[in-house]
C-alpha cells in the first residue's frame, strides 16, 4: 500500500545513512568484506521491491502526479544508494585480485558475491577515482530522466487523433488502438490509421528529438566518463558481450535483405497489390481473424508450452490464478508489454495490453516465458546473483513463441488456417530479426553522431530513420513504397531509451 511504501522509504532512508560506516574495512578481513555486503545485499534488495511497487504503480496511469512523483522518489532514492556506496569499486580494486580471492576462499558466505567482486576486477579500467564515482553516482539519476519523460508524453500527454474507419467506427488511435487497428483488412482503412497516428507524432518530432537526444548524449557521457571507446561498446560491457557481436548481427541482416525483400513481395503477391506500402506490412493475408480471449490465451500458451514439462507448466498455472497481470489497455496506461522481476521476495509482474489477436497470444507467450525464467531463477540464486542478461532473457521468451506457433500450426484446419500462422512465422522473423536490427541500427549510427559532437534534432533523427527504413525495406529497389510521413516511427519507440538492448 502507498502508507506501507512512505513508512519503508523512510527506514530505508534512515538505513540508507548507516552504510558509510563500512567504507575502509574491505580489505580488513574476509568476515569484514561480508558483513558488509550482507548489509549492502539487504538495502539493494528492499530498494528494489520499493522501487519495482512504485514503478508498477506509475504504469497503470502516467496522467497521475502522486503516482509519478512516487516513481521519481523511488528513483531517487537508488540514485542516492549509489551515491552512498560509490566507494566500493576502487577500495576492491585497491584491495587487490589475489587478496579477494583468498577473502572468497576463506569466508562461504562470499560465495554469493563472487561474480560480482570479480566483475569489479574486470571493470578496473572503466573504474574510476573515489571522488569522481562519487560524482557519476550524484548525475545517474538525473541523465535517467528522459525515458520518464518519454512515457508521460508518449502514453498520457500526447493528443492522439481519432479516425473513422470505412464501417463507420469511430477510434481514438492512443497506442493499443493504432497496434489492433493497423492491422484493418481495408487497404484504405489502414493507410487512414497511419496517416492520423503518425501525423501525431510529426507534430511533436522536435520535442521527442530533443528527448532522445538528451538520453543519447547521458549515454555518451557516461562511456567518455569510464574511459570506453564508444557507447555502444560501454552499454554492452555489464553483459561482458563483445562490440563485435552486434556489428556483425547488423551486417550480416544487410546481407539477408535480399531474402526479406522476397517476403515483402510475396505479401505483395497474397494481397494482390502492385505497389505494397508501408501501411501493408501488418495487413492480414487471409480472411481468418481469430480473437483470444485471455482464457483461451492461458489455455493455449499451457498447451503449446507443454513440451517443457510439469514443473514449468506448474509455474504457469499457478501464475495465471493468482493477480500477477495488469491485462487490457486503458487511457494513459503504458503501452507496450513487459515483465517485472525485480521484487524477489515477492513474485514477477506482468504488464500487457492485450487486444485479442494473435500479436496479443504472441505477448502473452512471450512475457509469461519472461516469468517463469525469474520464478525459476529465484529458486536457484540468492538475491545477489538472480538478475540475468538481456541476451539470456530473450531466449527464455522467443523459444515460447516459436513453440507457439508450431503448436497452432499443427492445429490448423484449414489450408487458410496454416498460410495465417505461417504469416504470423515470417512476421515474426521481420520483426524480430530484421526489424529489431534495424533498431539497432539506427542507435549505433545516431550515437556516432552524438559522439562526434553533431546535432541530432528530431528532423535528422527522422532522416536517418528514414534511410534505414528506404533499404531494409527495399524502396529503392521497388520493393516496398515507404512514405516519408511514416519516418517519424523513431520517436514511438521506447525501447530506444534502454540503450542498445533492441540488439
Amino acid at each position: 500500500s502507498v502508507a506501507a511504501w512512505d513508512k519503508e522509504r523512510a527506514a530505508l532512508e534512515k538505513d540508507l545513512a548507516g552504510l558509510a560506516r563500512f567504507k575502509g574495512t574491505l580489505g580488513r578481513d574476509a568476515k569484514s568484506m561480508r558483513a558488509a555486503f550482507d548489509e549492502i545485499g539487504a538495502i539493494d534488495k528492499r530498494l528494489s521491491r520499493l522501487a519495482i511497487y512504485a514503478s508498477l504503480k506509475s504504469d497503470e496511469d502516467v496522467r497521475v502526479a502522486a503516482d509519478q512523483a512516487r516513481n521519481q522518489a523511488g528513483g531517487a532514492l537508488y540514485s542516492k544508494l549509489g551515491e552512498t556506496i560509490a566507494w566500493i569499486k576502487p577500495e576492491i580494486l585497491s584491495i587487490g585480485a589475489a587478496k579477494v580471492e583468498r577473502f572468497i576462499a576463506a569466508e562461504p558466505g562470499l560465495k554469493k558475491n563472487a561474480f560480482f567482486l570479480r566483475d569489479v576486477v574486470r571493470s578496473a579500467a572503466h573504474t574510476l577515482g573515489g571522488e569522481a564515482e562519487d560524482v557519476l553516482a550524484l548525475s545517474s539519476n538525473a541523465l535517467g530522466q528522459p525515458g520518464n519523460v518519454y512515457s508521460i508524453l508518449a502514453n498520457g500527454e500526447l493528443p492522439f487523433p481519432s479516425v473513422r474507419l470505412s464501417d463507420g467506427r469511430m477510434f481514438t488511435l492512443d497506442q493499443a488502438a493504432y497496434t489492433l487497428h493497423r492491422q484493418a483488412a481495408n487497404r484504405a482503412d489502414r493507410k487512414a490509421v497511419f496517416d492520423a497516428f503518425w501525423g501525431a507524432f510529426k507534430s511533436y518530432e522536435g520535442t521527442f528529438g530533443a528527448n532522445l537526444q538528451a538520453a543519447m548524449l547521458a549515454n555518451v557521457f557516461n562511456a567518455k566518463a569510464r574511459k570506453f571507446k564508444t557507447a555502444l561498446e560501454a552499454s554492452l560491457f555489464s553483459d561482458n558481450m563483445p562490440e563485435p557481436v552486434v556489428r556483425t548481427l547488423i551486417a550480416e541482416v544487410n546481407r539477408a535483405l535480399p531474402t526479406f525483400h522476397r517476403y515483402l513481395k510475396l505479401r505483395a503477391r497474397m494481397l494482390k497489390v502492385k505497389d505494397l506500402a508501408y501501411y501493408d506490412v501488418y495487413a492480414p493475408l487471409t480472411s481468418i481473424k481469430t480473437m483470444y480471449t485471455l482464457e483461451a490465451s492461458k489455455r493455449i500458451t499451457l498447451a503449446a508450452l507443454e513440451p517443457f514439462g510439469p514443473e514449468y507448466t506448474g509455474i504457469l498455472k499457478d501464475g495465471f490464478s493468482r493477480r500477477w497481470m495488469h491485462v487490457y489497455p486503458q487511457r494513459g496506461k503504458k503501452s507496450g508489454a513487459y515483465m517485472s522481476g525485480g521484487a524477489y521476495d515477492v513474485h514477477p509482474y506482468l504488464l500487457l495490453n492485450h487486444n485479442g489477436d494473435y500479436a496479443s497470444l504472441s505477448t502473452f507467450a512471450h512475457e509469461w516465458g519472461h516469468a517463469v525464467h525469474t520464478v525459476l531463477t529465484k529458486r536457484s540464486q540468492p538475491y545477489e546473483t538472480s538478475n540475468y542478461a538481456t541476451f539470456t532473457a530473450e531466449t527464455a521468451s522467443i523459444t515460447n513463441e516459436v513453440l507457439l506457433f508450431e503448436y497452432m500450426l499443427r492445429q490448423a484446419q484449414t489450408h487458410n488456417e496454416k498460410l495465417a500462422f505461417l504469416n504470423e512465422a515470417l512476421d515474426q522473423m521481420r520483426g524480430s530479426y530484421f526489424r529489431q536490427t534495424m533498431f539497432a541500427e539506427f542507435l549505433v549510427k545516431a550515437h556516432a553522431l552524438a559522439e562526434k559532437g553533431e546535432p541530432l534534432t528530431g528532423e535528422r533523427m527522422t532522416q536517418i530513420y528514414c534511410d534505414l527504413m528506404r533499404r531494409y525495406h527495399g524502396a529503392d529497389k521497388g520493393v516496398m513504397k515507404v512514405d516519408p510521413a511514416y519516418c517519424v516511427e523513431w520517436a514511438f519507440m521506447p525501447p530506444f531509451y534502454g540503450g542498445f538492448c533492441v540488439y
